[in-house]
């Protein structure tokens, strides 16, 4: 896939184990991060609260480690959009372009105060549809 949308991430000395390189579970904030940055530049600097979702499934494949000092590039794109739910796919690489992980997300829009699942915004839709350049 070719992706649009990159952040860069520095891993921090509170990333690592032990054994010096990233703890698997800081690769799921690393997506996080990339995820905030998309939403951010993309729809336009909303605050998360304007539209709510929650996180149903996260698939991450690690391919190889990444230590302190280290930048990951986190590219992310939009994939699909169904009537309730959006998936994100990734690919991290290092700073060198060595592939350290791929990853894919599937988000549920949210209504939180009535505790149910809501259907995609059409300006959400929109929005993203325009940036990856295609019909979502």
């Amino acid at each position: 896939m070719a992706f649009k949308y990159s952040c860069a991430v520095e891993v921090r000395f509170r990333d690592c184990d032990p054994m010096g390189h990233v703890n698997n579970a800081v690769y799921l904030t690393y997506l996080e991060v990339a995820r905030f940055a998309y939403w951010r530049d993309v729809c336009g600097g909303r605050n998360w609260g304007d539209i709510g979702f929650i996180m149903a499934r996260i698939e991450f494949d690690y391919k190889a480690p990444v230590e302190q000092g280290d930048t990951v590039h986190v590219h992310l794109g939009l994939t699909k959009i169904g009537r309730s739910s959006f998936d994100f796919e990734y690919e991290l690489v290092d700073q060198s372009g060595r592939l350290i992980g791929t990853a894919r997300t599937v988000q549920v829009m949210y209504d939180y105060a009535a505790k149910t699942p809501v259907s995609v915004p059409d300006s959400f839709r929109h929005q993203v549809s325009e940036f990856e350049g295609t019909a979502l």
